[in-house]
């Protein structure tokens, strides 16, 4: 799946309004609000359905398929057929994205909500178009090193290679969600530390996987989007971390410049219902896109459907209620912290002041509207339109076994002290603190596909039967802590006493007495 900078495979994807619950959405003067009026300046036409006038919108995205609803050449067929124009251009360069609709060069921006943060063009969030949901992975167990199978092997593997002087490679796109990924594993992860690798930054995802698969190359890990994901894991090689174990991390966004939202603010009202009408009518039946994708893409059923399956799409009333109920503040606050760590970003913005949801209610009320006509002979498709069906995210009964035995991503990188009472199982205050923000990292991670491993370590001071008891305490504190935080994940406490000291540490030592938050994968 060709992505977000210059592509292997060019996806022109087609989304074709089309029967939905008995309802045919057409696109004409008839079907007020249905009508994107789009651009800020008006141009001369030749007339039409609408009157003297017809108006432009300029677009810049990608070649990405999450947005090919706007490039598609149906869509823009029917609107021009309507005396409407929507100019669509590739930039993949996020920088002159963000200049160009900061200086008035275009109107709108589709972007990645951490490059819309870290470039801050001169508009806002408007609507909500997609979070990637396994389409994007963190992948190991390349030709080079074939027996890594974790973060942990890894880190064992870059401090083994820097003794020796030696450093291992990286490879990801660089400015597109693999890079992001990658600042996710560098700044949640205990021993994970971008700048411990030689990073290679190729243009597209086939690239990083073209060289992951040469053992010549020195590429111990690397970061790819579909259908490479799926193939990867046809062919043995481990997928550490995807987006799906972290379903929010990657969401696409709309950007509107501020010129247009004061000068034809009903424009964007108007391209946004057009835009999640299309949407509503893919959510009920995805085969003409997966068609497409294959067509375009020279990709088999198999790996088409694997990128369809990697991309959620939001619908208006979803994408309205991450807008109003503060989920789309919380996101973008988890992203910025993510950039401030990772030093992209000085810090944390106010996240009210980036995004509006003015625009979007004329959308949500019709995709509501529909909602309400179908529920009662298809609850299971107004349950997708609503998005309710991805919204619950209920963990599977598991046993301590099973957690103990499904394979690791790696320890969360604890930041401050899991700190105890000397001799007890009571938690300090700063103790209490360092898991407040522990609890919150682990509700990025879906439940549905992640555990979380507890596990107690002591020093070697007193009885072993003492200490083995009490790290088992310790650990059993924090998992009740944690469920108490409102965590849902499967949390298994773990004891191990003293008899696993850190490597090169004296066993006495106090830094011995820790507790490892360690995320393994359980689907």
């Amino acid at each position: 799946m060709s992505k977000r900078n210059a592509p292997a495979l060019i996806l022109s994807l087609g989304i074709t309004v089309g029967l939905i619950a008995g309802s045919v959405w057409l696109l004409s003067k008839t079907s007020p609000g249905l009508m994107p009026i789009l651009t800020g300046q008006p141009q001369q036409s030749n007339g039409g359905l609408f009157g003297e006038r017809s108006t432009e919108l300029t677009l810049l995205g990608d070649t990405f398929s999450g947005y090919s609803t706007f490039r598609n050449s149906e869509f823009q067929q029917a609107l021009n057929e309507a005396g409407v124009t929507l100019r669509y251009e590739d930039e993949f360069d996020q920088r002159i994205r963000a200049e160009r609709l900061s200086q008035g060069r275009a109107d709108l921006v589709l972007t990645t909500l951490d490059q819309f943060l870290q470039q801050r063009p001169q508009g806002k969030i408007v609507g909500l178009i997609d979070r990637t949901a396994g389409a994007d992975a963190v992948v190991l167990n390349t030709k080079r090193y074939p027996n890594l199978k974790s973060l942990l092997d890894l880190s064992q593997l870059v401090q083994q290679e820097k003794a020796q002087g030696r450093r291992v490679g990286i490879a990801f796109a660089g400015d597109t969600p693999s890079e992001y990924l990658a600042l996710v594993l560098d700044t949640k992860f205990d021993a994970f530390n971008l700048a411990d690798f030689d990073i290679i930054r190729v243009a597209d995802a086939s690239e990083a996987w073209a060289l992951m698969q040469n053992p010549d190359q020195n590429i111990a890990i690397a970061v790819i989007w579909e259908p490479y994901v799926t193939q990867a894991q046809q062919q043995g090689y481990t997928v550490v971390l995807s987006s799906k174990d972290a379903p929010g991390a990657i969401v696409d966004v709309l950007v509107a410049s501020d010129q247009l939202m004061q000068s034809r603010p009903e424009l964007i009202s108007d391209l946004l219902e057009a835009y999640y009408r299309r949407i509503d009518t893919n959510v009920r039946d995805s085969s003409q896109l997966q068609a497409q994708i294959a067509q375009d893409g020279n990709l088999s059923p198999n790996d088409a459907a694997a990128v369809i399956q990697g991309i959620e799409f939001f619908t208006a009333t979803e994408a309205q209620t991450w807008l109003k109920d503060g989920t789309l503040e919380r996101r973008i606050g988890s992203t910025a912290a993510v950039l401030v760590l990772a030093g992209r970003l000085q810090d944390v913005p106010q996240s009210n002041e980036l995004y509006t949801d003015q625009f979007i209610a004329q959308a949500a009320s019709n995709t509501q509207a529909l909602i309400d006509l179908v529920r009662a002979d298809n609850p299971e498709l107004a349950d997708r339109l609503a998005g309710r069906e991805r919204a619950v995210s209920v963990p599977p009964t598991l046993q301590a076994s099973q957690i103990q035995a499904a394979p690791n991503i790696g320890n969360l990188q604890v930041r401050g002290q899991v700190g105890f009472g000397t001799g007890s199982s009571q938690l300090t205050a700063e103790g209490r603190q360092t898991l407040d923000q522990l609890a919150n990292e682990i509700k990025e991670f879906n439940a549905q596909t992640v555990a979380v491993r507890v596990i107690g370590h002591t020093s070697r001071t007193g009885s072993a039967t003492f200490n083995q008891t009490l790290s088992r305490q310790r650990a059993q504190v924090v998992a009740n802590y944690f469920r108490g935080r409102g965590v849902q994940h499967n949390i298994l406490p773990e004891g191990k006493g003293f008899n696993e000291p850190l490597p090169g540490v004296n066993p006495t030592d106090s830094r011995n007495q820790r507790t490892e938050i360690r995320l393994v994968r359980i689907n």
